[in-house]
């Protein structure tokens, strides 16, 4: 008789320490991949949260971190950096064995190692797009995680969008300020491409719907060709013309310095918040 072949292994148990808006995107991406909601515990305190996720879900979800914790094969970090101290010290005596993915920004490995006791972290830089499906994280190995962890981590963010994998964890700060704060920036030009649309005469829907199929249009395009986007936007800045018109006023005064400028700022700051929230603080004599 042929040997039976061995079951497929189970889902693992993913827990999650916070409840807001990453992890709902994470965790709703999961269950749509078909990722059993049995196998899902949130922690969130914050009862009007709570209930909105476990509406929402159908998951487990516990106002505090107990000794369940000890079954998950993956935690998920997903509380604010500020809150981070508080969150991780009730979880510490449960979590060592696990699996750690931290979406927090600017909190590092080493603290969350120092927290956990755990050296198996993947630090991850998500972004808002991941709530429908169209992010992109980016993320940080610590020498511990091996090749099925990296697994695992891309395949519990696969739902919410692409990842990409960095050398270095300083590299995080950039992919914050870049793509991490990134919608924020699409956003606030989109806000002014319209209001400049009603100036002109257009209505709110259509300004709204001529700048956002302009901006879907435009990094699909970047997207589809090998070309440098300086060689796209030259394309179609024909001297004399309209295009060369606006792009002229743009560096007169001065935007593309401006943009450069502004995200440096944010990666400043995400090393602050590491600096500020990162650092684990010295035992109590």
């Amino acid at each position: 008789m042929s040997a039976r072949p061995a079951p497929p292994p189970s889902p693992p148990r993913i827990a999650f320490i916070g409840g807001g808006n990453m992890a709902c995107a994470i965790l709703g991406g999961l269950l749509r991949a078909g990722h059993p909601a049995a196998r899902v515990t949130v922690v969130e305190p914050h009862a009007p949260q709570a209930e909105q996720v476990r509406a929402s879900f159908g998951v487990e979800v516990e106002p505090a971190a107990g000794a369940a914790l000890a079954d998950a094969d993956l935690v998920v970090w997903a509380v604010k950096p500020q809150l981070f101290r508080e969150a991780a010290a009730p979880c510490a005596a449960h979590v060592r064995r696990a699996l750690h993915l931290s979406v927090m920004a600017g909190i590092r490995s080493d603290a969350i190692a120092r927290a956990t006791g755990s050296e198996r972290i993947v630090r991850a830089m998500p972004n808002t797009p991941a709530l429908v499906g169209a992010g992109i994280a980016g993320l940080y190995a610590r020498p511990a995680v091996d090749a099925a962890d990296r697994a695992t981590v891309e395949a519990v963010l696969a739902p919410t969008g692409e990842s990409l994998w960095v050398v270095r964890e300083d590299d995080l700060d950039a992919v914050t300020a870049l793509s991490g704060s990134g919608p924020a920036y699409v956003f606030l030009f989109v806000e002014a491409m319209v209001r400049a649309a009603r100036d002109m005469g257009l209505d709110e829907t259509q300004a709204r719907r001529l700048a956002l199929a302009t901006f879907h249009g435009a990094t699909a395009l970047a997207r589809a060709s090998d070309e440098p986007v300086e060689t796209l936007r030259a394309r179609v800045t024909s001297k004399g013309g309209t295009t060369h018109a606006a792009i002229t006023a743009m560096e007169a005064a001065g935007v593309p310095e401006a943009i450069v400028q502004a995200v440096r700022a944010a990666q400043a700051r995400a090393r602050e918040l590491g600096d500020e929230f990162g650092a684990t603080p010295p035992p109590r004599a």
